[in-house]
């Protein structure tokens, strides 16, 4: 069933970039300012992006490439492509399905799904909307650990397989459209997962401080090494770091025992002028050094994105505003189009590189445009 724009005004989008288009002209200004900006001057959200477009490819020509199988697995469960969804907070902003559409849609296009701990659906309403589906449960650690601990062991007996722990937000980042826009989560929408707590943690983010008074006011500020351990020790589910930037910071977590480690500089939300995230991905993958699996995220909108960041030792690829548009464009249908687009476009750069799975690419494949330059 092919998409139509649901204003019936004008051609499905083709791309990522035609998405935002759409996004940016139908969403309401509170919600799409609030996904799309970047911290303080978002040099850090511009990088993300162009860093990927200067690292060159170097494709190798006349290999068979009639069959191209783009599966792998993630921490020991197969996904169909190493195209994966990152956390998004409070999703029925952008459409009224939320979360439950973005779940269906990942489950029938056979990868995996972050559910963010602001969800505007509870997580268990969102595993029964598509129980088939490989799913985490993204993590924030709140002052109150009574809270946090029921967080993990309900996603835990529901069948997370996974807990990514936010590790880049002791506090949140600096938004200026959200403070131009005094940014609150609209009052007909809850943080799902704490409606049976009322109070602030269910609606503070509907009040006066928005997001950044609940964030300040509830989630812990002293978050360190020793709460990861804490984590560890109450729950059965795998633990991955999300938020990682520093091969320093990725060997202490590997001698943790951590199974995972996503590089990602939070949507280049929250400390402006921190690297892109593609720009680290070889120091913290070298820092690793195979102890445990290691992801990106941020800027990825194109496959080449993803060919780029494999070749550079990343396992899978995860994206959040891609997906976010096509939920706001036509809710499920809109994030299966997003994600059929980077599959197919992964595809075909893998058969134009020369490439027929993901094993095969090599770091000969990649090389900085500075390198060329120098060259000439």
């Amino acid at each position: 069933s092919s998409i139509i724009c649901p204003t019936k005004a004008g051609p499905t989008p083709v791309n990522v970039w035609e998405y935002e288009s759409y996004a940016s002209t139908m969403l309401p200004r509170n919600a799409f300012d609030y996904y799309s900006s970047g911290a303080n001057d978002m040099i850090t959200l511009k990088e993300n992006r162009q860093a990927f477009n200067r690292l060159r490819l170097r494709p190798r020509i006349l290999h068979d490439v009639n069959v191209v199988d783009l599966s792998t697995t993630i921490l020991g469960e197969k996904v169909e492509f190493p195209i994966c969804l990152s956390p998004v907070a409070m999703q029925q902003m952008a459409n009224p399905d939320g979360e439950v559409a973005t779940a269906r849609a990942a489950a029938n296009m056979k990868t995996l799904m972050i559910l963010s701990s602001w969800s505007t659906v509870c997580l268990e309403d969102v595993m029964q909307a598509a129980p088939q589906g490989l799913k985490w449960f993204q993590l924030y650690v709140y002052k109150d650990r009574v809270v946090t601990l029921d967080l993990i062991k309900r996603a835990e007996a529901c069948g997370y397989k996974a807990l990514a722990i936010t590790v880049d937000t002791p506090v949140l980042g600096r938004r200026e459209q959200d403070i131009r826009n005094q940014f609150a989560l609209p009052s007909h929408l809850t943080m799902g997962n704490f409606s049976n707590k009322g109070g602030d943690h269910n609606k503070g983010a509907t009040g006066k401080g928005g997001l950044s008074g609940y964030v300040a006011s509830l989630i812990d500020k002293t978050l360190n090494w020793d709460d990861i351990e804490w984590v560890r020790r109450n729950t059965t589910m795998k633990i991955v770091l999300k938020g990682i930037l520093t091969g320093e910071d990725a060997d202490k977590a590997c001698r943790l025992g951590v199974d995972g480690i996503m590089v990602s500089n939070h949507g280049a939300r929250q400390l402006d002028t921190v690297p892109a995230t593609i720009e680290v991905l070889k120091e913290v993958v070298d820092s690793v050094n195979d102890r445990c699996e290691v992801y990106l995220d941020g800027g990825v909108c194109r496959g080449t994105d993803a060919i780029k960041a494999i070749i550079l030792g990343a396992r899978a690829v995860f994206i959040g505003r891609p997906y976010l548009w096509g939920l706001s464009h036509s809710g499920q249908k809109g994030v299966e189009h997003v994600l059929s687009l980077l599959k197919d476009e992964l595809t075909l750069a893998m058969r134009l590189i020369g490439c027929t799975n993901t094993n095969e690419l090599k770091p000969s494949m990649l090389i900085h445009h500075h390198a060329l330059m120098a060259k000439l």
